[in-house]
């Protein structure tokens, strides 16, 4: 899906949004790819995350990609007594409901019913590729979009949400905060450690691959491979 990208968009998000396709050979494509088509059975069922940058409009020029100091990005962290995905730092966002009138309005009602943010102020700016879940089974439409008029934000529903935190971009981003965890069954995936929590899986390739494409990374040590259970383990979280 294709939506018109605003001649006022900031500069800073001009590059993630322009060219929202994945790179093939990107190791979060490569490995979703592969677990979907050795897991999934029958139709997948739909789902959609918001991806919501906040920050200047004006960017600055001596930050990575003119990243601005106030840049951030909105994250949860999902409730430890989930069946599914417990604990894990995410997008905002759920399955698609029948009333729903795509992806862009899944994400932003979700992103309302776990933050009450105010969708007015969200000014959606692509529909990224979709990508497959294999744990719960859901084919996930990243949403990625511009916090043009920020609201409050707060845990909604404690049974299903623990934090709402507005994470600065400078802080994920340092080369400090970055590695790459790898799973039991040897699957990795770039990580970020910041603010107590660990992000990983289908949030921190989101992530990586947005901040590659937008010109916002800087080098940061992709050989230091980290066991997953250990560095959740490091701020507290476990599988």
């Amino acid at each position: 899906m294709t939506i018109p990208v605003p001649q006022d968009i900031p500069v800073w998000l001009r590059a993630a949004v322009e060219s929202p396709e994945a790179d093939p050979n990107d190791t979060l494509s490569l490995a979703r790819a592969l677990r979907r088509a050795v897991t999934i059975t029958g139709t997948p069922r739909q789902a959609a995350v918001l991806v919501l940058f906040g920050g200047a409009a004006n960017g600055d020029p001596s930050g990575p990609g003119g990243l601005p100091a106030d840049a951030d990005v909105l994250l949860t962290q999902r409730a430890s007594s989930l069946r599914q995905h417990r604990g894990q730092v995410a997008f905002p966002g759920g399955a698609v409901d029948p009333g729903d009138t795509g992806p862009i309005d899944t994400a932003l009602r979700e992103a309302w019913e776990e933050t009450g943010l105010l969708r007015d102020g969200v000014e959606p700016l692509a529909v990224l590729p979709k990508l497959f879940v294999p744990p719960s089974r859901f084919d996930v439409t990243p949403v990625v979009a511009y916090w043009r008029t920020p609201s409050e934000v707060r845990v909604v529903d404690q049974s299903e949400t623990e934090r709402v935190v507005r994470v600065p971009l400078t802080e994920l981003l340092d080369p400090a905060n970055r590695f790459m965890v790898r799973g039991s069954m040897g699957y990795q995936s770039p990580a970020f450690q910041v603010d107590g929590m660990l992000v990983w899986g289908l949030t921190g390739g989101i992530l990586a691959g947005i901040a590659k494409t937008a010109g916002w990374e800087q080098d940061w040590d992709r050989a230091d491979v980290r066991d997953l259970e250990s560095a959740l383990a490091a701020v507290g979280m476990t599988l």
